[in-house]
Formats: structure tokens, C-alpha cells, sequence
């Protein structure tokens, strides 16, 4: 197959950590051709098909992060040309993301295989998606309102406060019963009623890690990955200091996962990461999960490869 990745720039991916990378090696060593290009590389003219400038790329032996591949070509080809378009852009979804989307969307119209779907990528956004599964999440009030805060944290008295487009942890707050600097937290995240803000009671079985459960074509990984909160933080993120433990799905992952999965297969998203919490939803990630090279480094499940064989069953 010619599979096309729509990423970040190549230069900057962390090969020893990047899940894409562990997409591209499993698809290579199957003798498929990897392409990559970036968003901005993609473009729409009256007349003709979705297009964007690739880059045909071989992945190196050392798989060093300054020289993890070679580039064998550069060429403007059509989406439609391709066998399979991942979109694996990095959050945050910000305007150009929803732009992007729609061009991904157009190149489906064309004749083209995009994973995850664009629509469905539109239609989950990673914080607001727990609400259509309302029984599976902890206390949640999503609300531009500061008294509406004032007032969950007055019926909780330890919550997280967060952004709707952060991610790896960034902008999330706790705070405890004595309400210390609530109202300078509020005016951070919520600008004078400007911006939206989630707000979770908080689940002290955050010290046992933020779970990923990895969804692949509508079945649970049997593993997961738990990010555990290091040096007194209240986020296990790994790019907030937390180490990553894989272990078993627990029977509430099981329970959760089980719950979810046909829906979102369903929905055109081939891979799905979900953050749990003890036995609470906390997120749906659709845009560009990861925790692919953790799970398979500690565990003798190769994620990567359940991840290929699901897309060669979509594509050959």
C-alpha cells in the first residue's frame, strides 16, 4: 500500500516515544511506502482533486531522532491516489485543524480512505466527547459561567479546572476545599466569561495513574498504559513528568472500553485512546493517541501492529 501521514513535521518527531513513528516502521516492514506530508502542505484548486506536497520517505536502520529517514522523493500527488490518509496532526484542534478536516473530507468525497474519519474528528472533540456517555464520567460542568464554577466547587470541594483545547496536561488546575486562589484560577482559564471551561470533581485515584485504553477498529488493546503523577502533581501526563506503567485492563477499563468501542468504530474512528481514572471516563482521544511504544516495550503486545493489520483490513 501508499500510505500518506498527515503529522507534525517529520523533523521533530521523538522517534523513541512517537507513536506515528511505530505506525510508519510496522507498515514499512511489510513492504508498504510511506509518505508524509503537513497540513499546511494539503490544498484544494476549483477543477481538481485534494492535493498536497509529500515527501516519500524510508525509514533509516538507527532510528535516531536526527536521522530517522531518508527522503527517496518530493511530488504533488492527489489524496485519492493514496491507499490510506492518517491523519496524525498533534492537538490542539484550533481553527486550522477544523479547516483541515473539511479538505480531508472533500479528498473522501474523491475517492479516498482517511483514518480517523474527518467528520468523526469534528464531532469529538477530546474533552466535550465524555458528555454523550455521561454514565461512565465522574461530575463534570462545562460552562463559561465563573459563579457556575463557584458554585460546583462549592458542592465537591476539590476539583480540576481545565482548558477544552489543552493537552499532555497543560492549563490544568486543582483545587482543594479551602478554595485558595479559586477566583485568580477562574480569571486564568476563564477570561471574563470568554473562554469555556471544564471542571471535574477530583478522583484520588489519579495516584494509581491516568489510564490510555486504545480502542483499534472497534476492540480494546488488552493493555493499557497508566501515567502515574510524580513529585506531588496532580497530572500523571508524560509530558508532565509522569511515568508511564503498562499493566492489564482492569474490569472498569474493560467495562468502559466494551461500552464504547462498537459506537466509535462505527463512527469511522479507527483509533481511539481513552483516558480513565480509577472507573471514570476523563476524555476520548481521536485526533492522535499514543502510548503505542510504551504499552509495546513493557508488555508482548505489539500495539503497532494490531494498529496495521486493523488498516490492511480497511484498505487491501
Amino acid at each position: 500500500m501508499d500510505i500518506l501521514f498527515v503529522a507534525d513535521p517529520l523533523e521533530s518527531f521523538k522517534t523513541y516515544k512517537d507513536t506515528t513513528f511505530a505506525m510508519m516502521r510496522e507498515a514499512q516492514a511489510r513492504g508498504h511506502r510511506i509518505h508524509a506530508c503537513e497540513p499546511v502542505d494539503v490544498l484544494w484548486s476549483q477543477g481538481a482533486l485534494v492535493k498536497a506536497r509529500v515527501r516519500s520517505i524510508t525509514l533509516t536502520l538507527t532510528g535516531q531522532d536526527d536521522a530517522w529517514f531518508t527522503v527517496s522523493a518530493t511530488d504533488v500527488r492527489s489524496l485519492s491516489s493514496f491507499d490510506a490518509v492518517l491523519m496524525r496532526k498533534d492537538p490542539p484542534f484550533d481553527s486550522e485543524f477544523f479547516y483541515a478536516t473539511h479538505l480531508l473530507e472533500q479528498a473522501e468525497r474523491e475517492g479516498a480512505k482517511v483514518f480517523n474519519k474527518p467528520a468523526a474528528l469534528r464531532n469529538h472533540p477530546e474533552k466535550l466527547a465524555i458528555l454523550e456517555f455521561a454514565e461512565h464520567i465522574a461530575p463534570t460542568l462545562v460552562t463559561r459561567s465563573a459563579q457556575a464554577i463557584r458554585d460546583f466547587h462549592a458542592e465537591h470541594h476539590d476539583i480540576i479546572l481545565k482548558p477544552l483545547d489543552g493537552m499532555g496536561g497543560m492549563g490544568i488546575f486543582r483545587m482543594k476545599e479551602d478554595g485558595l486562589n479559586l477566583g485568580a484560577i477562574i480569571e486564568t482559564l476563564n477570561q471574563d466569561g470568554a473562554q469555556t471551561v471544564m471542571v471535574q470533581r477530583y478522583l484520588p485515584a489519579i495516584a494509581y495513574g491516568d489510564k490510555r485504553v486504545l480502542l483499534i477498529d472497534g476492540e480494546p488493546v488488552p493493555f493499557c498504559l497508566a501515567r502515574i503523577p510524580q513529585g506531588g502533581e496532580v497530572r500523571g501526563n508524560l509530558a508532565a513528568g509522569g511515568k508511564g506503567v503498562a499493566q492489564e485492563l482492569s474490569e472498569a477499563d474493560w467495562r468502559i472500553a466494551r461500552a464504547l468501542a462498537p459506537t466509535l468504530a462505527a463512527r469511522g474512528l479507527l483509533l481511539v485512546g481513552l483516558d480513565i481514572i480509577g472507573d471514570k471516563l476523563t476524555e476520548i482521544n481521536v485526533t492522535s493517541p499514543t502510548c503505542f511504544q510504551e504499552i509495546t516495550q513493557q508488555t508482548d503486545c505489539n500495539v503497532a501492529q494490531l494498529f496495521i493489520d486493523a488498516l490492511e483490513r480497511h484498505c487491501l
